[in-house]
């Protein structure tokens, strides 16, 4: 029955492989995906600060509703993030501490909630990786309807069962599935020139030639 639904999950990143994105920025993969994906700036880290990687366990939940995140719970294996689209609501959060607490007994990788989460203090005390739009005391309902292991969309950004979710600081990044290794690499590489940027800054050796050379291509009239 459509919207009421628990699919199984086909395919789904190497955990090991995921994990190599810890050590790679956010923005750095953003920038090697064309800065065309994002998961929209409301999507705010709610925990301490740790990184995010891993597997995406994908839920599509009524706004308000919880009923379908408490199955995944019991569906989810270790490093899975699951990721639940509550059509970015806030009026009900649909976790807190009592959930959270489970994600992070079973160790898995994260909790996505575009929608609002509660015991926000106790979140952010944390290095367990929580993002949400926002935080409201006002719980959910469990009543359904849901759906498990189907696509959803952030924001415009479409998230696949088993696709590779990432976060830090900067917000949240869905790596399709079949572009992970390539996107590791080239934002390994980015990272590369990055640190050479920096170091040359250290050094005042900074070429920053291009400036100039875009300006003239422009016709940007310069006063002399």
């Amino acid at each position: 029955m459509i919207g009421l639904r628990i699919l199984q999950r086909r395919r789904a990143v190497d955990l090991a492989l995921a994990r190599q994105f810890l050590d790679v920025p956010v923005a750095n993969v953003s920038d090697c995906m064309a800065r065309m994906t994002a998961a929209g700036p409301r999507l705010r880290p709610m925990h301490r600060g740790a990184r995010m990687a891993g597997p995406a366990l994908t839920i599509k939940t009524r706004p308000g509703d919880n009923l379908m995140i408490h199955k995944a719970l019991q569906l989810a294996v270790p490093g899975d993030i699951i990721v639940v689209d509550g059509g970015g609501d806030l009026t009900n959060a649909l976790i807190g501490e009592i959930m959270t607490g489970d994600a992070m007994r079973q160790k898995l990788g994260g909790i996505v909630i575009n929608g609002a989460i509660r015991d926000a203090d106790w979140i952010a005390e944390r290095d367990f990786p929580v993002f949400a739009a926002g935080v409201t005391h006002r719980g959910p309902y469990k009543d359904g309807p849901g759906e498990i292991n189907v696509p959803i969309a952030i924001d415009g950004m479409v998230i696949e069962p088993g696709d590779l979710v990432i976060g830090d600081g900067d917000g949240l990044l869905c790596v399709p599935f079949d572009q992970v290794e390539t996107l590791l690499a080239a934002a390994r590489a980015k990272q590369e020139v990055e640190a050479r940027m920096v170091a040359d800054i250290e050094a005042g050796t900074l070429d920053r030639a291009w400036v100039d050379a875009t300006l003239t291509r422009l016709n940007c009239f310069i006063e002399r």
